[in-house]
């Protein structure tokens, strides 16, 4: 089995200048070395078929995505209308200013087929390709955020990979973000 990192998700997992809420100590080449020589911990069903998470234990010095929002830090969130990349339309997201999160203690490396990713229009040279990373302190998925859910809803034209709105995992997710937020050095 072979994986390699998408174009997608290279400049925002290994971003031309480095940032402190991306993955630390080593390069997009030494990451996807590591994933090929060494087995994950565990193999999680992403939200489609074509989805694998991997937990891999944390061997960098990486932070964890998320902070959870306080009464002490809620004056810190902020929010703006992002695209990931230029073809993507802007949504509204938050994140924290001034908050560091702690070490990660794992790695879960979110894979789709090949099969899906040249449906998307972006073909790759291996059985998987990175689409994104999870840095989290329990070795579990962190729900996907509602508002890519609903990017992926609308379909591979508007940058989503054309699964249906799932209510139930639409809910926890909400739950989920409610009262976590990703952070920003």
């Amino acid at each position: 089995m072979s994986i390699v990192l998408t174009d997608f998700a290279r400049p925002r997992l290994f971003p031309r200048v480095p940032r402190g809420n991306t993955i630390q100590d080593c390069s997009a080449e030494q990451f996807q070395a590591h994933l090929n020589a060494h087995p994950p911990l565990k193999v999680l069903d992403g939200y489609a078929p074509f989805c694998k998470l991997f937990v891999y234990e944390n061997w960098t010095s990486t932070r964890c995505l998320t902070v959870p929002v306080t009464d002490a830090n809620r004056h810190l969130l902020r929010s703006g209308y992002e695209a990931r990349n230029r073809e993507e339309l802007p949504v509204l997201v938050r994140w924290f200013e001034g908050v560091e999160s702690p070490r990660a203690n794992y790695l879960v490396v979110i894979l789709y087929s090949a099969e899906q990713l040249a449906k998307e229009g972006s073909p790759i040279d291996a059985d998987w390709g990175i689409v994104g990373c999870i840095y989290t302190a329990e070795p579990a998925e962190v729900p996907m955020a509602p508002i890519t859910m609903m990017r992926n809803a609308l379909g591979v034209e508007e940058g989503g990979s054309g699964v249906p709105l799932d209510r139930e995992a639409y809910q926890r997710a909400v739950a989920f973000w409610e009262n976590n937020a990703n952070w920003r050095p």
